[in-house]
């Protein structure tokens, strides 16, 4: 398997790649010790390079949707090329995830191993303004893979970083249905036919979008609920609420449970916001490693991040990072069995 770097633990190993600052591959075991890649991606080097769907991937300089590309920042209009429709995703169609990044040599101590990758987006990489020197460091300690992510820039310059791994706790090429998952959010964005948030800030209660209680995924994804017909499924912004409860500063955002093998994920995040996604556009057209084709409902995604298009939304979390601030965004992903 072609990573650039690995760590791992007793209970834990994660594969690091280059291109893109990617979570290659993630082993962690079963209720019965078995060690399986709960993690979809790639075996071949080509496979990374030539993915459009985001595996692993760090997502910058702006993850999720711009509205027409286009927002204003201190008087001055600033457009990102489209790439989805009448948006920009992901930070337009060269995004973080189509870049080399320089990996930094392991760390190992006694209680963790961990690899920094850093990159420099130049003044106008996709339009955005400033030149934004980012990096990224992958931990792995017992359980845990923490995500940081840290950022400054000499303009003003809005900055929302996240990591777009595909997962799939049973660990083989199968659909997530039977998948439990609880979101611990009261609210989430309403989105209009385009993906883009209409400024709304919907309950949950009463929808099938309400995951504040354990539920199968399968079970409600198919639900003709008007915002669930516009995106395919669940592609949704969930406005955390903190009922998960906290751990080193950050809210337990989300949790998964597969049934099948015992595996349970809990992410824990500083993000105000997580998107939950069911692969709605895979289409079979990739393959795996497992040499399995990737196909809608086959793995899911819990993006932390701040809302969708908060740069033309002024009641939304503010997302500019200036010069002189530093921008901080920290994800630990636990995973155990039972």
């Amino acid at each position: 398997m072609s990573v650039d770097a690995e760590l791992s633990s007793a209970g834990l190993s994660v594969g690091i790649v280059g291109y893109g600052a990617r979570l290659g591959y993630i082993r962690t075991p079963d209720r019965h010790g078995e060690f399986a890649d709960v993690a979809m991606g790639f075996d071949d080097p080509m496979g990374w390079r030539t993915d459009t769907t985001y595996q692993g991937a760090t997502i910058g300089r702006y993850a999720n949707r711009i509205d027409r590309g286009t927002f204003e920042l201190d008087g001055r209009t600033h457009t990102v090329p489209l790439n989805h429709g009448n948006t920009a995703l992901h930070g337009g169609p060269a995004g973080f995830e189509t870049r080399e990044w320089e990996v930094e040599p392991v760390v190992e101590t006694a209680d963790d191993m961990s690899v920094t990758l850093r990159r420099t987006s130049p003044d106008g990489e996709m339009g955005f303004p400033g030149n934004l020197d980012v990096s990224v460091v992958f931990t792995v300690s017992g359980t845990d893979l923490t995500v940081d992510y840290r950022a400054i820039t000499d303009a003003p310059t809005p900055v929302n970083l996240t990591n777009h791994v595909y997962l799939n706790l049973s660990g083989v090429p199968s659909s997530v249905a039977d998948h439990e998952v609880t979101v611990f959010a009261d609210r989430f964005a309403e989105v209009n036919a385009d993906f883009i948030p209409t400024g709304e800030l919907l309950d949950v209660a009463g929808t099938p979008l309400d995951f504040r209680q354990p539920n199968l995924i399968g079970k409600r994804w198919r639900a003709a609920h008007p915002q669930m017909l516009l995106v395919r499924g669940h592609d949704h912004a969930y406005v955390l609420d903190g009922s998960g409860g906290e751990y080193d500063g950050m809210r337990l955002a989300a949790r998964a449970f597969d049934h099948s093998t015992g595996r349970i994920l809990e992410l824990f995040t500083d993000q105000p916001s997580v998107q939950f996604y069911t692969g709605n556009s895979l289409d079979g057209a990739i393959v795996t490693r497992a040499g399995a084709t990737l196909r809608q409902g086959d793995a899911f995604c819990l993006e932390p991040q701040h809302l969708p298009d908060s740069v033309n939304h002024s009641h939304f979390p503010n997302t500019v990072l200036r010069p002189g601030q530093e921008y901080r965004n920290r994800s630990v992903y636990r995973f155990t069995a039972n």
